[in-house]
């Protein structure tokens, strides 16, 4: 081209339409375990770029279903010391019911050796005793598991069903169910108002009956949540049965229970979600008035054990937790957990009326009392004769307890 003259250098401002909003996550802070798997927290924001600069926008201007963790997982080294356990030893009886133990082992993970159990104290340890049965006894026909004795009273909320609607009680929930909807008997005069706007008020619910369906569609808050709860045996599976969300506009459903979560928008109808426990919150958010879904629930004998045979689920607004399994002081002590689900509306408050758990300085037996926020996986322990006081941020929390 040398013998054409060249063009003088140009640059010429041009505006495009400004980048939608999108989502912005911060350094991680801190992990949480100085060794092994922590969680780190991050900030998360929505921001859009205008003239140049980042402006922080609400929420759900940004996608939903592309939000990233707020907590992610974090290793900052190998934890130089980690319980180990022996074998199950065979059940202490021929016949009903007994225990199973194991003998715990601290080890250090350079010589894989055991060591003195004192550096594995600030590690969570596994149980050490577990229940077990042998088949019924001949002269008794079978004997009952040595638990706690929960005495729960009526659930938070249910199934909306009419006042004269039969009451049944299930034995495993230990809190008399509602008659399903199929079950309702109609209402006469104001009950029948009363009924219909109980029926549209489905959020902030807890739905304890085997199968139901579940109207989310037409509710006027933004964000609708539900709650289905069973015995710990069952396991929860979730069909849509229709849906009107929005998804380019960021309505999405939300699916979460102790061992997993899930989130969805396009193709829900007909699609099958299954909790692999015995609850279930269900969250919606719309964005337009009126949209919504309807799904039904159905429940199941578990396919897997998830849960220890000394457990314990309660339900309702009140009830009085025992520590569940007393064993004669030679015996080691097993981590029993009690769950407890209210309705999403509500909270939960832990008050601990009696508790010897041994001298408060004495950190070597791991005598404690734990209990976990499911909503943000946060952990009290609570050690020696505390008669403590806890409240929930959630309407789910569980208990440990440790020897």
């Amino acid at each position: 081209c040398q013998p054409v003259p060249k063009p003088e250098s140009r640059v010429e401002v041009c505006e495009l339409n400004p980048c939608p909003p999108r989502w912005k996550v911060t350094p991680a802070g801190p992990c949480s375990s100085s060794c092994g798997l922590g969680l780190a927290v991050q900030l998360v924001t929505c921001v859009q770029t205008l003239h140049g600069q980042e402006v922080l926008q609400e929420e759900h201007l940004c996608p939903v279903a592309e939000k990233p963790l707020t907590s992610v997982p974090c290793v900052i080294r190998t934890c130089s010391y980690e319980w180990s356990f022996s074998e199950w030893s065979e059940c202490s009886t021929s016949c009903g019911n007994g225990i199973q133990t194991r003998q715990d082992f601290c080890l250090s993970s350079l010589t894989h050796k055991p060591v003195n159990p004192l550096f594995c104290r600030h590690f969570p340890k596994a149980i050490v005793v577990r229940g077990c049965s042998a088949g019924p006894c001949p002269e008794q026909g079978g004997t009952q598991s040595p638990g706690a004795q929960l005495q729960p009273v009526t659930p938070a909320t249910h199934l909306p069903t009419a006042a004269a609607a039969p009451e049944h009680r299930h034995k495993d929930l230990g809190v008399p169910l509602s008659a399903g909807p199929r079950e309702q008997t109609k209402p006469s005069g104001g009950e029948e108002d009363t009924a219909k706007r109980s029926f549209l008020c489905v959020c902030g619910n807890l739905f304890l009956n085997a199968t139901g369906i579940i109207n989310m569609t037409g509710v006027e808050s933004r964000d609708c949540t539900v709650a289905i709860g069973r015995p710990l045996r069952e396991e929860i599976s979730v069909t849509i049965l229709e849906s009107s969300l929005n998804c380019t506009a960021g309505e999405i459903l939300l699916f979460s229970g102790r061992m997993m979560w899930r989130t969805g928008c396009r193709k829900l109808p007909l699609s099958l979600i299954n909790s692999r426990t015995n609850t279930l919150i269900v969250k919606q958010r719309v964005v337009l008035p009126g949209n919504g879904v309807i799904l039904q629930y159905n429940s199941r004998t578990a396919t897997k054990k998830y849960y220890q045979d000394c457990d314990q689920q309660l339900f309702g607004p009140q009830g009085e937790i025992v520590n569940p399994v007393q064993f004669p002081a030679e015996r080691q002590g097993v981590v029993c957990r009690t769950f407890i689900t209210v309705a999403p509306r509500q909270r939960i408050s832990i008050r601990a009326l009696n508790a010897d758990l041994g001298p408060e300085g004495n950190q070597t037996h791991f005598n404690y009392i734990l209990v976990r926020d499911v909503s943000t996986m946060r952990t009290v322990v609570f050690h020696g004769k505390q008669q403590f006081l806890w409240q929930s941020t959630g309407s789910q929390a569980e208990i440990e307890f440790h020897e």
